[in-house]
């Protein structure tokens, strides 16, 4: 187990690097760049820019280099420095602007996806044990209608409806007494309180999709021989459910957790943007929108390493929950 864990971590860094590389790249495909959209906005406003004017801006902000060189400063200056450039639209060091929003995000993060599985996992099971039962339709309609509600759309209606009965539409995380003072014990449960709606809105589509998958994979390992074996030789169902079908079905969802880590964390950018959450997903639409080329580069970079990690998470969740996993061929 161990040869095999250190065999992914050695492929954490080759990995990380080739999709920094791509990150980078494909920033600098947009035509301009920060420069050009400053000056754009600043001309609109009535102001002037000579071409010199605007070839200083570029050599003070570094543009004036080709992208390779650029990139090679930004992560030269990561690896020596831990220093991940400059944002042009904060004027502060980017890590500085990311640290304001990041315990944040991680905090939204681990609340949603600790409201995916808890969620989704007991119902997929409940599922795949009462098949076409009531409770199996009313649980298969809500996960069809999760999937197929847009977010942003969900975010809306769940705000207007919380408007309507409270009279408050928990649009953001903090409350005008909370900015002032900060999120203290006394008002933790204000806070969590905020947060039902992006836990529900954020965490459904995700929810929905581990409980199609839950019951599904659950449905299949239960009609498997080894299963009928198990029944024949007087196994409890207990024990077959749980010990044995659902460690099968958890494959898919083990493997997943990749994807949905990146996912979760990014906040689905739109949705984040219409509950007005201060999370790291508007901060990253913002950066781009403007060419923030260090500022955008270092969010996608971040979740890139994030879903990196998460692959790797999941690869050992799969050796843990399926042994033959951890073997290479011809070996014992």
């Amino acid at each position: 187990m161990w040869r095999y864990i250190g065999k992914r971590i050695l492929m954490f860094i080759p990995t990380v690097i080739l999709m920094s590389l791509l990150i980078f790249f494909i920033m600098q495909l947009p035509e301009g760049d920060y420069v050009s959209s400053y000056v754009s906005r600043m001309q609109a406003e009535g102001e002037f820019f000579s071409q010199e004017d605007i070839d200083a801006l570029r050599q003070e902000y570094g543009l004036d280099d080709n992208w390779v060189v650029r990139y090679g400063k930004w992560v030269w200056k990561i690896v020596t420095k831990g220093d991940f450039g400059y944002s042009f639209a904060y004027g502060k060091p980017v890590w500085n602007v990311i640290k304001s929003r990041l315990g944040l995000t991680i905090a939204v993060s681990l609340t949603i996806m600790a409201f995916t599985y808890l969620v989704s996992l007991p119902i997929g099971i409940y599922s795949s044990l009462h098949q076409y039962s009531a409770g199996d339709y009313f649980f298969s309609a809500i996960g069809f209608l999760g999937m197929a509600t847009p977010n942003f759309l969900l975010a809306i209606i769940l705000m207007y409806a919380s408007f309507k009965l409270t009279g408050d539409p928990l649009l953001g995380l903090f409350d005008s007494e909370m900015l002032q003072n900060g999120v203290h014990l006394y008002n933790f449960g204000r806070f969590l309180k905020r947060m039902i709606i992006p836990t529900i809105v954020i965490g459904t589509s995700g929810t929905c999709g581990v409980i199609r998958t839950v019951r599904s994979q659950m449905l299949d390992e239960l009609t498997q021989q080894y299963t009928l074996t198990a029944r024949a030789k007087g196994v409890s169902e207990a024990t077959i459910t749980y010990k044995y079908c659902l460690r099968a079905a958890l494959n898919p969802v083990a493997s997943g957790l990749a994807g949905s880590l990146s996912s979760i964390f990014s906040g689905s950018t739109i949705s984040a943007i219409v509950m007005n959450l201060a999370i790291l997903g508007p901060m990253l639409y913002e950066a781009l929108q403007v060419q923030d080329t260090y500022l955008s580069g270092t969010i996608l970079l971040t979740q890139a390493v994030l879903v990196v990690i998460g692959t790797l998470l999941s690869d050992i969740l799969l050796a843990w929950l399926d042994p033959r996993i951890r073997y290479e061929k011809g070996r014992g």
